[in-house]
């Protein structure tokens, strides 16, 4: 060979190295954003077990959305994480256990707005300020509905009013405790209407439905995740949405407004959940949390199991979580004081 051919067959040689190299470099920054990217990667938290607490019972939408969050986030956290359920005192138990655990990380409270934004306001004495909490998250929010047992003569809002108007306080109407939304959406209903309905609270949405599906209850001012399947397989009768727009999973179930009552035109009400630490966390715990359950709350196959439960989810970030809260409180404030709501 030439000495030609021998300096071609070099830069050759050399040019095909070179781009290889370039290719390795690419294929190796291309695995880097896709990890940099990915969902759920992020900073490791703790390396010790973490509790979800879910002061109700099983059952319910909470602690449904907290299992599936939990099943999703399980590789982040060597420790393991774990749902527990501390229901009691509308929530108030389960929230108590959080407010005095450690601020590391390692417990944390998933909850409706009762233990968070409303039980303050209607609690003679409380054993935690919920204001002291920190905030990390809403992770969803999904509006309450009225369902009735079939039994009931009633197929919409309008004759669900002249009914009750017709035998005052006859009916029972289950909530979820005493001072969740689920008990003030019914106060909010009775004040709007003019109506009244003796107010049966129970430890929870479980315990509620299946009182309802029994028969030993009438009304239940529940979230659409939870009385859904029931009212779809006729077990219970959804008679409207507590919403300014229909859901997309029931477009044919009208609103409150919709109903031609002018005394229902306002009946709006929404469940959120949310996730908050124990007084004290660390702003850069709280912050790592909040990109985890967003990140988790963003996976198509969670978003897909949300949407058919007719839950937004939200994942929204530590200040505006906690600018949230503040609105809440004086929301279910007004209700409370214009409508007189006791727990007595």
């Amino acid at each position: 060979m030439d000495d030609f051919h021998r300096l071609d067959t070099s830069r050759s040689t050399f040019t095909e190295r070179r781009q290889a190299c370039r290719l390795n470099r690419l294929a190796i920054a291309a695995c880097l954003a896709v990890v940099a990217y990915s969902p759920l990667a992020h900073a490791q938290i703790t390396t010790k077990p973490v509790r979800l607490i879910v002061p109700f019972p099983p059952g319910g939408t909470v602690d449904g959305l907290t299992r599936v969050l939990a099943e999703k986030l399980r590789p982040q956290f060597p420790g393991g994480i774990l749902v527990e359920n501390k229901g009691g005192a509308g929530g108030n138990i389960g929230a108590d256990a959080v407010y005095r655990s450690d601020a590391d990380g390692t417990t944390l409270l998933v909850a409706p707005p009762g233990p968070i934004a409303i039980n303050h306001l209607l609690y003679r004495k409380m054993s935690y300020d919920p204001t002291k909490f920190v905030p990390i998250t809403v992770l969803a929010t999904v509006p309450n509905i009225v369902v009735v047992n079939p039994k009931l003569p009633v197929k919409n809002v309008a004759e669900l009013i002249a009914y009750l108007k017709a035998n005052p306080g006859k009916v029972t109407y289950a909530s979820q405790g005493n001072g969740s939304t689920s008990h003030l959406t019914g106060a909010m209903f009775t004040g709007l209407s003019g109506t009244n309905m003796v107010h049966i609270p129970y430890k929870g949405t479980g315990p509620a439905i299946n009182d309802m599906l029994g028969g030993q209850v009438d009304v239940f001012f529940d979230n659409l995740s939870s009385s859904l399947k029931y009212h779809q397989a006729g077990k219970l009768r959804m008679l409207a949405v507590a919403d300014e727009t229909r859901s997309s999973v029931l477009p044919d179930m009208p609103t409150f407004a919709e109903s031609g009552l002018p005394s229902m035109k306002t009946m709006n009400a929404e469940v959120w959940y949310a996730v908050v630490a124990p007084p004290g966390t660390p702003a850069t715990i709280a912050n790592e949390f909040q990109k985890a359950f967003a990140s988790a709350l963003a996976a198509p196959d969670v978003k897909q199991r949300l949407s058919d439960l007719g839950v937004q989810p939200r994942g929204w970030d530590t200040k505006q979580t906690g600018d949230f809260f503040k609105q809440e409180i004086d929301k279910w404030g007004a209700v409370i004081k214009q409508n007189k709501v006791t727990l007595d």
